[in-house]
């Protein structure tokens, strides 16, 4: 039930030689270099899959994560990068994910997640005008309480994080199922979620989450 695998290099290679990729989606990681903790952590430079490595690859696509801090002036070089990159797939006819994240800092200086509704909507609209064409463009964003917000904030396909895997994953689930009543919301790139569900085996959460994408929790 599962559609196919965000990743890098790494693990898109191994997968291709096991054969775990036929018949699936398989799209690759780009701008890593930001490192949790770094102070060049919001300074998201492009240090993995290339647009050329992409189509070289026979990938589906390519994924950029643009992390926003209004104080952050590494951020602008950020947000020039994925709109030219999200320009380059959309010229070869490749699926360009944009994950915007809201960030701010702390009182100790250090990068977080912004976790507000309001910051999210925000950092959406952004993604939404980036690059020459938004032909090829999907969002990666958090589920969201206020998900018909977000979501009408943007008039692109929306795939919903599935964040750090907690105690509570019926809220998790909930919030999923009532996420993809938005017409615009498409589905799920959920990783540490599912792979590391803190009260299920990862198989059953994997169910889970597939019958509420394709339709049997909705």
């Amino acid at each position: 039930g599962v559609d196919g695998v965000l990743a890098s290099a790494d693990i898109l290679e191994e997968l291709a030689w096991l054969g775990a990729l036929d018949d699936r989606l398989a799209i690759g990681t780009m701008n890593r270099g930001g490192i949790i903790g770094a102070s060049w952590e919001l300074d998201d430079r492009l240090t993995a899959y290339d647009v050329d490595h992409v189509e070289s690859c026979g990938l589906d696509g390519g994924k950029t994560l643009l992390r926003i801090d209004h104080t952050d002036a590494g951020v602008a070089r950020t947000i020039e990068t994925v709109a030219a990159i999200t320009t380059q797939l959309a010229d070869r006819r490749l699926m360009a994910m944009i994950e915007p994240l809201p960030y701010v800092k702390d009182s100790s200086g250090r990068a977080v997640l912004d976790t507000s509704d309001e910051a999210l909507i925000k950092v959406v609209a952004v993604a939404s005008g980036l690059g020459s064409s938004s032909a090829y463009t999907w969002l990666k964003v958090p589920g969201s309480d206020r998900m018909a917000e977000v979501a009408g904030a943007t008039t692109l396909p929306i795939l919903m994080l599935g964040g750090d895997p907690g105690s509570d994953a019926e809220r998790t689930f909930a919030r999923w199922g009532a996420a993809m009543e938005a017409p615009n919301v498409r589905g799920l790139v959920a990783g540490r979620s599912l792979l590391y569900p803190h009260s299920a085996e990862p198989e059953d959460a994997i169910r889970r989450a597939v019958s509420i994408v394709h339709g049997g929790m909705r």
